[in-house]
């Protein structure tokens, strides 16, 4: 076997979701975040499409270019990709950086745990606490979540439109004759796809349906569908807030409340909200789990070089 190139990663899984971080890429000129995001996707696609389609990574996985800072302030900066595109922000993401980088030393520790990570979408501050050098939770701010409208009618059912880190309809779930548990995975899947088929024509990025019989408890469970139809395996950072958002809107819970959003996959993620200068404010805090660091090859003679992508 002749190795033709050599790729270093290390997998990061935030409440069952999966991030590739690598950082040894090919050298290109920019001189801002922004202008390495817009050649990403052509500059380095065959990267892409090597660490992110089978067989070595699957529909799932996210991809993350962890680069030095470009503003002076912060710690780290990162760009975000999945098989499609480049994402503003994805503060799962910027829990998976923060984690392998304090774990594997590569980001001093501060003895305040606050850590600047800088992304195309501005400069996110996150407080990282460690213990027995482990990054045991990892907490996010997330300031901008809008509900825009309620009420949209659609097939035999009705959603909000919620505006966080991707625009996304909210559904009840009474809207799916189905349960949100493995059981139903496949009449769920289904309904996301001729959910997401029927909105096509709209600004929404994903759909999110929520069941929020155990709100009393201070619990919602969620499944989250991409553009793609592809379910999201985490209850996701965005759905999260999301929820909240509209929950908060409709006056069905207060702020002081702290939200438990449980996934499909049974995973969960936590979420507080304060009103501040006339705005609701979130912060969300979860724990990465490092899964995994190995290199990645290339052999001229693979016949897949672009791998494939089952779905």
């Amino acid at each position: 076997m002749i190795l033709q190139e050599f790729y270093s990663t290390t997998d990061v899984h935030v409440a069952g979701e999966v991030f590739r971080l690598f950082d040894d890429i090919p050298f290109i000129q920019y001189e801002s975040l922004k202008e390495l995001d817009e050649q990403l996707p052509n500059v380095f696609s065959k990267e892409i499409a090597l660490l992110l389609n089978e067989p070595r990574g699957f529909a799932g996985i996210n991809g993350c270019l962890v680069v030095p800072p470009i503003s002076r302030n912060s710690d780290a900066a990162a760009v975000f990709f999945n098989h499609e595109k480049t994402l503003p922000i994805h503060y799962g993401g910027v829990v998976a950086v923060v984690t392998a980088l304090l774990e594997s030393g590569k980001l001093k520790e501060k003895s305040n745990g606050t850590y600047l990570i800088e992304t195309v979408h501005g400069v996110i501050p996150v407080v990282a606490f460690k213990k027995k050098e482990q990054v045991v939770s990892v907490s996010v701010e997330i300031e901008d979540c809008s509900v825009l409208q309620t009420g949209v009618p659609l097939l035999d059912s009705s959603y909000a439109v919620v505006q966080a880190d991707h625009r996304y309809a909210v559904f009840d779930k009474s809207a799916a004759e189905a349960d949100i548990g493995l059981s139903d995975l496949s009449a769920l899947k289904k309904w996301g796809i001729n959910t997401i088929q029927a909105l096509k024509s709209t600004e929404i990025e994903g759909v999110i349906l929520m069941d929020e019989a155990a709100l009393a408890q201070g619990k919602i469970k969620t499944v989250t569908f991409r553009e793609d139809g592809w379910i999201v395996r985490s209850p996701g950072f965005g759905s999260t807030v999301a929820c909240f958002a509209y929950l908060l809107s409709k006056g069905r819970v207060k702020p002081d409340l702290t939200l438990i959003n449980e996934s499909v996959f049974e995973s969960f993620l936590e979420s507080k909200a304060q009103y501040i200068n006339g705005k609701y404010q979130f912060s969300m805090c979860a724990k990465g789990f490092i899964t995994g660091m190995q290199t990645f090859v290339l052999d001229p003679t693979d016949p897949l070089p672009g791998g494939f992508l089952i779905k």
